[in-house]
C-alpha cells in the first residue's frame, strides 16, 4: 500500500508574454516546493498551460492530461491557486470538479481557501467561479470598446495579406505582391475572363499565393471583393458574440462595422475597382439566371467545343425507344454550320452533335483506367469515417472490467468483516445482493459495447464493399462522373479531352460505334500530366 498522499498541481497563466512566463514559473516552483515539503504528501506533477484563456478547457493540453491522469488513478489530490486558475467558466468547473469527485478525487484552491472534499466546496466553489466568469465577461466587453476604439483610429486588426503588411497597425504595400494584386484585377476586367480561369492560370504560371494557399476562384473572388486595395479600410467584418466559447461569426448587421475611406496607399485605382464591382454584380445576376438550368445535366457547362472554343448545350428529343439526349455546340445550335455573315464575320462551327450516352462512355473508361492506389484511398476514407464517426457509445470495456474486479475484492472484504462478527449475516446478505446487482449491470454492459462494437465492424464493412464498387466504376454513373469531371474538350474528329479535378492527368480518347446494336468503343489514345 502507498502510505503516503499523491499530490497534482494545476496552474496556469493566459499569455505567453515575458511576464506572464516568469509568473507561470513562480507558480510552479511554489507548487514544487509546497507539496514536497508537506508531510505525508508526495509530489506527483505541476502540470500547466501557458498562453490559453480560461474561459475553455478545450485546447488546455496540460488541464485534460490532467484530468486523464486523475481517471487513471496516478495521484489523489489537485492543488491550484484559485477558482479563476482552473477555470473561468462556472459550468466547466463544476463539471470537471464533480467529475473528479466522482472517482475520489478532491480539488483545493489554495487562495479561495476552498476545498470539493468537503460539504459545503460545491456552494462555495459555484459562487467564486461564478464570479471569476463575470470578471472574464467584463473583461471581454473592455477589451471589445478598446478595440473599437482604436479601429476608428485607423490602427489595422488583422495579418498581412497579398499586396499588404501589417506592421504597428498599419498596411504596408508589397510592391512584388501588388503586381500580383494587379494583375487579376487586369484580366477580370480588361480580359473579360472568369474566377476560375484566372486561379488556373496563376497557378499554370506559377504565381505564389500568400500563405500557401492554392488558388481557387474564391481566393481570387475575395481579392477582387477586398475593399483594401482601392486604399479603404473596412473593420470588424467578424465578431465574437460569446466570450466563452471564443467562435467567431460573419458580421451581417449584427455589430456596427468600422469604414475609414483613403486609409492607405491603394494598389488598385477607384475607377477600375467601381468598374470590377459592377462587373461582379452583372456576372452575379447572368449566373442566378442560368442557375436553375445549368445544373440539370451532369456535364452541364463542362462540355467545351475543340473547333471553336463555344460551349456545349444540351438538346433532347423524343423517340420511339425513349429519349435521345445529345451536346451540340452552342455555336452551331445558333448558327447552324460554320459560314460568314453579311458582314464578313465568321460564324457557326463545324463540330458534330456527340450523344450524352457516349461521353457518359469516355468518362467511365477513364475513371476504370486512371492510375490510382484504390486501397490506399479506401484505408485514408475508413480512417476518416472512424475519427468522424466512433463507436456508438464510446464505451471503455476495460474500464467496466475493472470496476467488476473491484466489486469482487469488495465482496471478500464483506465476508471477512461477517466472520469477524463485525455485520450481520442479515447485513451480509443486503450486502452481496447490492454488489451482485452492480456486477450484473456492469456485465451487461461489456455486452452491449461488444455487441455496438460488433455492429460498428460490420457498418465499416459494407462500407468498404460500397467504396470498391464506386472506386471500381462498374457502372456508369452520373453522379461520380459529374463529381470528378472538370472540363470535356469535344472535337469533330470523335476525338474527347478529358480533365479530372485534382487528378493532374489529361486523357484523349476515341470514340466509335460497335455495330447496329448502338453500343460504343471507347479507347484511350494518350495519358499525360498536365
Amino acid at each position: 500500500m502507498h502510505d503516503k498522499l499523491v499530490v497534482a498541481a494545476y496552474c496556469r497563466v493566459s499569455t505567453d508574454k515575458e511576464d506572464q512566463i516568469n509568473s507561470l514559473e513562480s507558480q510552479k516552483s511554489y507548487f514544487n516546493d509546497y507539496i514536497t515539503h508537506h508531510t505525508g504528501w508526495e509530489l506527483a506533477e505541476v502540470y500547466y498551460d501557458e498562453g490559453m484563456s480560461g474561459t475553455s478547457t478545450k485546447k488546455r493540453l496540460g488541464f485534460n492530461r490532467m484530468v486523464t491522469d486523475a481517471e487513471n488513478g496516478k495521484f489523489h489530490l489537485i492543488l491550484t491557486k484559485e477558482v479563476s486558475r482552473f477555470a473561468r467558466n462556472t459550468v466547466d468547473t463544476l463539471k470537471f470538479t464533480r467529475r473528479l469527485n466522482e472517482i475520489g478525487i478532491g480539488v483545493i484552491f489554495t487562495l479561495d481557501n476552498i476545498d470539493t472534499r468537503f460539504e459545503d466546496g460545491e456552494l462555495r466553489l459555484t459562487l467564486m467561479s461564478s464570479i471569476a466568469q463575470e470578471e472574464s465577461r467584463k473583461t471581454s466587453e473592455r477589451v471589445k470598446w478598446g478595440q473599437k476604439r482604436r479601429m476608428e483610429q485607423g490602427v489595422v486588426f488583422g495579418r498581412d495579406m497579398l499586396g499588404y503588411a501589417v506592421k504597428n497597425g498599419k498596411l504596408i504595400v508589397n510592391p512584388e505582391e501588388a503586381l500580383t494584386v494587379q494583375l487579376i484585377y487586369h484580366k477580370f476586367l480588361n480580359e473579360g475572363k472568369g474566377t476560375h480561369v484566372i486561379a488556373r492560370e496563376l497557378y499554370e504560371a506559377g504565381i505564389q499565393s500568400k500563405r500557401s494557399k492554392e488558388w481557387s476562384n474564391s481566393v481570387v473572388l475575395r481579392i477582387l471583393r477586398n475593399e483594401k486595395y482601392v486604399g479603404d479600410l473596412l473593420q470588424q467584418k467578424t465578431y465574437t458574440p460569446n466570450f466563452l466559447s471564443h467562435a467567431k461569426k460573419y458580421n451581417r448587421g449584427n455589430r456596427e462595422v468600422v469604414y475609414i475611406k483613403n486609409h492607405h496607399e491603394r494598389i488598385i485605382d477607384r475607377g477600375m475597382w467601381d468598374n470590377v464591382q459592377n462587373e461582379l454584380m452583372l456576372r452575379s445576376g447572368r449566373f442566378s439566371e442560368k442557375t436553375k438550368y445549368s445544373n440539370r445535366y451532369w456535364c452541364s457547362g463542362k462540355i467545351i467545343c475543340g473547333e471553336c472554343g463555344g460551349r456545349f448545350v444540351s438538346r433532347t428529343k423524343r423517340q420511339k425507344n425513349g429519349l435521345y439526349k445529345a451536346w451540340r455546340c452552342n455555336n452551331y445550335a445558333k448558327y447552324g454550320k460554320e459560314k460568314n455573315d453579311r458582314f464578313g464575320h465568321r460564324i457557326g462551327c463545324k463540330s458534330h452533335a456527340v450523344n450524352d450516352k457516349v461521353l457518359l462512355s469516355c468518362i467511365s473508361h477513364v475513371l476504370k483506367n486512371i492510375p490510382i492506389n484504390r486501397n490506399r484511398i479506401i484505408s485514408e476514407l475508413v480512417q476518416d469515417i472512424q475519427v468522424l464517426s466512433p463507436a456508438e457509445g464510446n464505451i471503455d470495456t476495460n474500464k467496466l472490467i475493472k470496476e467488476i474486479e473491484q466489486i469482487k475484492d469488495k465482496k471478500k472484504k464483506a465476508i471477512r468483516l461477517m466472520l469477524e462478527n463485525i455485520i450481520s449475516k442479515e447485513d451480509l446478505k443486503l450486502t452481496l445482493d447490492g454488489y451482485n446487482a452492480e456486477v450484473k449491470s456492469l456485465l451487461e454492459q461489456v455486452e452491449e459495447a461488444k455487441n455496438k462494437k460488433r455492429y460498428q465492424s460490420e457498418k465499416i464493412e459494407k462500407y468498404i464493399d460500397e467504396l470498391r464498387k464506386i472506386l471500381d466504376f462498374e457502372s456508369e454513373q452520373e453522379k461520380i462522373c459529374e463529381e470528378m469531371t472538370d472540363k470535356i474538350i469535344v472535337f469533330s474528329n470523335k476525338v474527347v479531352q478529358v480533365y479530372l479535378k485534382n487528378i493532374p492527368f489529361l486523357i484523349k480518347l476515341h470514340y466509335s460505334k460497335s455495330g447496329r446494336s448502338g453500343g460504343f468503343r471507347v479507347r484511350i489514345d494518350k495519358m499525360e500530366i498536365v
